[in-house]
């Protein structure tokens, strides 16, 4: 049972980038425990399942599409009257060679990972800055901070978000907006669904390269970004946090 009342969150609104992954999905589930409104947002139609009346709104659209974006903003001001918090989740991952990494493979994870926290970001603080308040929390990768072989242009978009993630802390928050990342290690989802063959079971066996001699759960990394997002972490931005079970401390 979450106490509603100590996270400081209620009647608090909310856009989950990525809400129909397992990471997505329970950020905007501890959101909503937590009193939250939600607008949820992802690429496949099966977010619309999160559909709640009065607490969580669900949007379809590719955030590479700057429109996505926009419309995401609106759907939270139409619905909810305000947006206070962005949690961009969605990403793509790639394992391959650098030397077989193509243009397109390029741009297509960079448009994805960096692009559409870029834009997200922007269009958030369009209504943030106004209103002197705000917390924005992307999610980053162990990736994005030590260098993983054949991880070339997922870890330039990992990168990139941290670097987002800084430059944005410093810029806005004079405007009382605060900004975070969380880095994961290896969590059970499906990010490497399609990519490589059985993915999630590939992922659950790193264990033993963590400190923990386990790998992350989708909750656990959930529990990071709603922290980040809530009042109780009023004094942190700018962060980069290693929820990775240990693994950069090897």
């Amino acid at each position: 049972m979450v106490d509603e009342a100590a996270w400081g969150l209620t009647a608090k609104v909310a856009i989950v980038t990525g809400a129909a992954g397992d990471i997505g999905r329970r950020t905007v589930e501890l959101l909503s425990a937590c009193g939250a409104c939600i607008v949820a947002e992802d690429v496949k139609a099966e977010v619309s399942g999160l559909e709640q009346a009065g607490r969580i709104a669900t949007l379809t659209g590719d955030l590479v599409d700057e429109s996505t974006a926009q419309r995401a903003v609106a759907l939270a001001l139409q619905r909810f009257g305000r947006l206070d918090i962005l949690v961009n989740v969605a990403g793509r991952h790639m394992v391959k060679s650098s030397l077989d990494v193509t243009v397109q493979d390029w741009d297509g994870i960079l448009n994805i990972n960096a692009r559409g926290t870029f834009l997200h970001c922007r269009e958030a603080l369009r209504v943030m800055v106004p209103q002197a308040g705000g917390a924005i929390v992307n999610v980053g990768s162990i990736s994005g901070v030590v260098g993983l072989g054949q991880q070339l242009a997922y870890a330039a978009s990992k990168g990139a978000i941290a670097q987002i993630t800084r430059v944005l802390a410093v810029e806005f928050g004079p405007a009382g907006i605060r900004v975070n990342a969380v880095a994961p290690g290896a969590v059970v989802t499906g990010l490497l669904d399609g990519i490589v063959p059985e993915g999630r079971r590939l992922l659950a066996g790193l264990g033993e390269q963590h400190a923990l001699r386990r790998v992350g759960r989708p909750e656990e990394i959930a529990d990071v970004i709603v922290y980040l997002a809530s009042p109780r972490s009023s004094f942190i931005t700018g962060a980069i946090v290693m929820a990775d079970g240990g693994y950069t401390a090897m």
